[in-house]
Formats: C-alpha cells, structure tokens, sequence
C-alpha cells in the first residue's frame, strides 16, 4: 500500500517542479518533502525523480504519476457524482490557455456552460507552445496548444487558428518605415515582442530579413490587452491577433505593415480521456464554439 503523504509529496514536487515548491503547497519544509520523497523511492526500489530545476521525472516517476493523476480524476469524479445534485457545489477544474485565447475568444466560448453547469475554472497562462507541459505535468485538466498529437491518455481536437498580422499605427509607420520596410530600418526600430516564449515575430525577420534575436530593439510586454495597448500608443510594432485587430484598428489607426508576414496558429484542445459529465460538456462548449470563432 502506497503512503499518502509519501505519495502527496511526490506528487507536488512532479506538478511544482522543485522540493521547496512543494514544501509551499503542502505547507512543510523543503527537508520534509524530500524525506518523504526519499522514503518512497526507497518503499519502490526505483528513483523517481532527477533532482534539478526544474526536477524531471525518471520512466518510473512517470508511471506513478500518471497513476496518481488517474486516481485523483476517479475520486474528483465520483465526489461529484455523490454531491453534485447539493444546490450551492460547484465543480473545479484548472485549464492551461495561451493568453491571446484567454484575451480574445476563450471566455465569451465559456461563460454560457460555467454558469449553467456551475462550473469554476482555474486558469494557467502560458505560450500556446508551452501550455501542453501543463498537462503532461498533471498541473491542468485540459489545455489549448499548438501541439497536434495527444499525450498517453489524452485527446486532441482541432479548435481552429489564431490568425497573426503585423501592425503598427500610421504615425509610427511614416516616422520609422517611410521609405518601407527593410532590413537596415528593421535593425533600428523598436518592436513590441510578448515574451521571450514567444517566436513569432523573432522567426520572421529571421526568415525574412536574416535579423537574428537581439540584433533590433524590442520592448517585452507579457501582457496581451498592454501588448496591444503600447502598440497604439506607438512604443513600436508587432504581431497581434486578427480577433484584437478587428475589434482595434478601425478607432485606433492601427494598420498592417508586412501582408506577407500574416501567421495562422492552429489550435487544439487537449483532455484526458476519462473525464467527468462536466468537463465533457465542457469539452463539447469549447470546440464546438472555437470552431466557430477560429474558422
């Protein structure tokens, strides 16, 4: 029989990525955490985990966790299914999102199944090609990613894509692009990058320009409503979402600089394959209204 504080603990520094992590979580020490990791390694025979930052999981790791993780969903589920009729419980679940999702289409996708199934969600935000960690580290139930192929036990579905165009607005296009756009004005204008994540606009003039990262100035602005924000403001330039440009550019001027730099994003919805009644309805929402929106 498995200790469940062993297993506890094993369990947060796989989700958290570190001792001291976990010891937060679970409201121990470091020390504790590691004791009981030990203790558990030693009850197995098999290491678990390689210690690291972040730690990574051995093979055998691996396969206590997804156990783990299995038995979580069984007990989340069937505490659901003993109290779900009580008129004031709500069903919880955790979500990875890239944050143009979350910024654009995600919510209005939801709000109609959270509130008639009392449903709340827990959100984690990440770039689009990192979020589909979120899920094989067991931090999330479901995810939207890049990521096309589905992890041991999951499902992937197609949402549609994400649509990118480069912009900035007239002022700022006639001040640094007045003669167009070109490798030598490119090296000298800032531009407005999301994150360090994020590769979009750093392949492109890579791609196109042979301007390699670090070579151009670049605000970083990991905020997708500031993103667009200090675009407008003109700070510079960037790849913002279609569903952002055409709600903007009409009031703000923003207009596209390089037609030829447009990016499509596909997008799909990872999910266990055993899920509970509410997270399937809530698989069933998503896509079928990403669908529409993302078509």
């Amino acid at each position: 029989m498995l200790d469940n504080k062993q297993c506890e603990a094993f369990f947060a520094v796989a989700e958290n990525g570190s001792f001291e992590q976990a010891g937060v979580k679970l409201y121990i020490t470091a020390s504790a955490v590691t004791l009981r990791v030990q203790a558990l390694e030693k009850e197995l025979g098999q290491l678990l985990l390689i210690r690291g930052r972040p730690c990574v999981l051995t093979q055998a790791g691996q396969q206590l966790f997804e156990h783990l993780q299995h038995i979580r969903r069984l007990e989340q589920n069937l505490l659901h299914g003993l109290t779900g009729s009580a008129e004031s419980n709500f069903f919880k679940t955790v979500i990875g999102s890239n944050e143009d999702s979350l910024a654009t289409w995600l919510l209005p996708a939801l709000k109609e199944v959270l509130l008639k199934e009392k449903i709340v969600i827990e959100l984690r935000t990440d770039d689009q090609s990192h979020t589909y960690s979120l899920l094989e580290r067991g931090t999330v139930s479901a995810c939207i990613s890049i990521e096309d192929k589905p992890m041991r036990g999951c499902n992937a579905e197609y949402l549609g894509v994400m649509r990118y165009r480069m912009v900035s607005t007239k002022h700022f296009r006639k001040k640094w692009f007045a003669e167009g756009v070109h490798r030598e004005n490119l090296r000298m204008t800032p531009a407005i990058i999301f994150n360090e994540k994020d590769r979009m606009h750093f392949d492109i003039l890579e791609k196109r320009y042979g301007l390699m990262k670090g070579t151009y100035p670049c605000h970083l602005i990991p905020s997708s409503e500031s993103f667009v924000t200090a675009i407008k403001f003109g700070l510079g330039y960037g790849m913002v979402p279609e569903l952002q440009l055409n709600a903007e550019n009409k009031e703000d001027g923003l207009e596209e600089l390089l037609p030829e730099a447009k990016i499509e994003i596909p997008l799909y919805w990872h999910h266990w394959t055993q899920q509970s009644k509410p997270l399937q309805l809530l698989t069933e929402h998503i896509v079928n209204h990403a669908r529409l929106i993302l078509a």
